[in-house]
């Protein structure tokens, strides 16, 4: 426990920050739309790179200097477009929830848009690859460690996953659709906008 709980604490911090790919699982959550599979893709993604980083995969991350510029460009211009697409609809409006309502894409559309919010944020792996990484060497137990904050992951997508629907009465009314819209747009341009200028 002297190696996990630090683990779970530290993994916990790290992802309870509002991003890109905490606003699409807390938007797939509001519409109860593939949940589970969003909320499972999320926490597998995150055990994998933090494996990677308490193995000592950073160091390979460090030797190749050009795959953080890559995966930044790419990142930024992926969440420039999620960005807008959730400007247009909150511009047209008019999107609310019901006691049947499920709309969200196909499972296949949705796996490949959290998948991409995942694997082209380049934070991701600073995070994982490296700080977590690097961070577990101090500890007697990696394993323990790594592990820690692979539980957090998973305790945290999904509780937010499922814990979306207490806000669906909420969310009856268009016009807050409209402002969550708004809200995840900001937050992918803002995003997007600070990986340009890092």
């Amino acid at each position: 426990m002297t190696s996990f709980l630090p683990g779970f604490y530290l993994g916990f911090s790290l992802i309870l920050a509002i991003g890109a790919q905490n606003a699409f699982v807390l938007r797939q959550g509001l519409m109860q739309a593939h949940v589970f599979w969003v909320c499972l893709t999320c926490a597998l993604s995150d055990a994998l790179l933090i494996s990677a980083g308490v193995a000592g995969f950073g160091a390979m991350a460090e030797a190749v200097p050009w795959l953080e510029t890559v995966m930044r460009w790419f990142g930024a211009a992926f969440l420039l477009w999620y960005g807008w697409r959730n400007a247009l609809s909150a511009w047209r409006g008019g999107q609310s929830l019901d006691a049947a309502d499920t709309r969200g894409g196909s499972l296949r559309a949705t796996l490949l848009v959290v998948l991409a919010l995942t694997w082209l944020n380049p934070h991701v792996y600073l995070d994982t690859l490296m700080l977590l990484g690097a961070i577990s060497a101090q500890y007697p137990d990696k394993l323990a460690f790594g592990a820690g904050a692979v539980t957090a992951s998973f305790v945290f997508f999904f509780s937010l996953g499922y814990g979306a629907r207490r806000l669906r009465p909420l969310f009856a009314n268009p016009r807050s659709w409209q402002v969550l819209d708004v809200l995840i747009a900001l937050t992918m341009w803002a995003i997007a906008v600070k990986l340009i200028l890092m």
